[in-house]
């Protein structure tokens, strides 16, 4: 029952994540700077919060071969989706990305011998869909170089929420050495800036705090009690949420195909979890009566 409730637990803090992730869209339409410079910014301050976090909860920083392939991952997905928005639509660029789930139960099949389940494949299939629907209508055939780079993006992105799988991994570690990079690789074109009004340098340090900073700490937690298949899959929310703040802010309401679309992945999503949460419960019950019996069995 205390595995089960972790995982709960853990589903609750990627859902958090995801949340604080999806403010982005909302935050960058206040910001007139280079996007290295935001990129920059935001890894800052983020960097400053996931360090601060290390030293409260004496969590040491790790530095080996596998917290360094999972810094570069992390690295790979953000410059892959930066550059493969500038190639191909948006639309395209976040439904490719999100064939992470995909990559995470093929990654998961060859390196740790892990079949995925049919609820797992199924889930996959009408979450993709369901994101499919959400953009359809930015959706065209936009460049072939972008649509590859956003597919790659999404393997990259995949091994992200598989930090925690690897032996020595660890993601809190990876985090805060792929977010010091970014920060010393923006500062030189944060100097370069001439705006630095109120409203930019605010949602630069809501971006840093939030969006970055809380978002990633959130993951990381969530990482450690929940299996990399369902962390993407409720991950997934991110890009559905990201056009809600949009559109309760600025007015800009989806259309009833994309919030069908909406409906399919959350709908998904609520029922894989669910549906993982009674699978969890029985499987502790199941334990539960072999510990009895054979406890009443070493008795007689």
């Amino acid at each position: 029952m205390e595995t089960a409730k972790k995982k709960n637990h853990g589903v609750i803090f990627v859902l958090l994540s995801a949340i604080c992730f999806s403010i982005g869209g909302l935050l960058l339409k206040m910001v007139p700077w280079n996007a290295l410079s935001i990129n920059g910014g935001r890894a800052l301050i983020s960097a400053v919060i996931l360090s601060c976090y290390m030293k409260a909860t004496h969590h040491k920083l790790v530095v080996n071969k596998q917290v360094l392939l999972g810094s570069v991952c992390l690295l790979g997905e953000m410059i892959l989706y930066v550059y493969a928005n500038q190639l191909t639509t948006a639309a395209n660029a976040i439904i490719l990305q999100f064939t992470a789930p995909i990559f995470i139960i093929l990654f998961m099949w060859i390196f740790f011998r892990q079949k995925p389940r049919r609820l797992d494949i199924f889930t996959c299939t009408v979450v993709f869909g369901g994101i499919i629907l959400f953009f359809i209508d930015g959706l065209s055939g936009g460049g072939m170089l972008g649509n590859l780079l956003a597919v790659g993006s999404g393997a990259f992105y995949a091994v992200v929420f598989m930090l925690e799988a690897f032996p020595e991994g660890d993601s809190l570690s990876s985090m805060v050495i792929t977010h010091s990079f970014c920060a010393v690789l923006g500062i030189p074109f944060i100097l370069q800036e001439t705006d630095f009004s109120f409203a930019p340098v605010m949602s630069i340090v809501a971006l840093g705090v939030v969006q970055q900073g809380a978002a990633f700490l959130c993951l990381s937690k969530g990482l450690r009690e929940t299996p990399p298949v369902a962390a993407s899959l409720v991950s997934a929310l991110e890009p559905i949420l990201n056009p809600v703040w949009v559109a309760i802010f600025y007015g800009e309401f989806p259309s009833v195909i994309a919030l069908a679309g909406a409906a399919v992945v959350i709908g998904a999503v609520v029922c894989y979890n669910l549906q993982n949460a009674k699978l969890a419960k029985r499987e502790a019950e199941r334990a539960a009566r072999a510990e009895q019996a054979q406890a009443q069995t070493q008795a007689e």
